[in-house]
């Protein structure tokens, strides 16, 4: 869903994913290529659109948030992952991330297997 966003508009909400709520100025402060705040204004406005930016009022000024949570953005930009680079098959892409184990710390290695078993449990078998 994100990656169908303009560049511009994809760094701004990967900022609010980054950094919590902002305001204008302060998005705009961040952005790299120093855009205008008008720009930033627009930009924000048309995320809001587009449902992927929240617009709240705030003591200083409208703070934006992203309207999506970051665990739902997580799991469509893998779900994109897996069907671009492991042909729709999440057994492969897991396979590709075991393959990096010597970069995996035992206790993350332990939590995937809690997770398998859960997973496994949760499929009655």
């Amino acid at each position: 869903m994100l990656n169908r966003l303009p560049p511009k508009e994809r760094q701004i909400v990967d900022l609010l994913y980054q950094q919590g709520a902002l305001t204008a100025s302060e998005v705009t402060d961040r952005l790299p290529g120093s855009p205008s705040g008008s720009a930033v204004r627009t930009m924000l406005k048309r995320l809001e659109d587009k449902g992927f930016v929240r617009r709240e009022d705030h003591e200083r000024g409208f703070l934006y948030s992203p309207a999506v949570s970051d665990q739902t953005a997580r799991k469509s930009a893998l779900s994109d992952v897996v069907r671009v680079f492991f042909n729709g098959s999440p057994t492969s892409a897991a396979s590709a991330l075991l393959g990096m184990s010597d970069k995996i710390e035992t206790s993350e290695l332990d939590a995937l297997e809690k997770m398998i078993a859960e997973a496994r449990k949760a499929k009655g078998s």
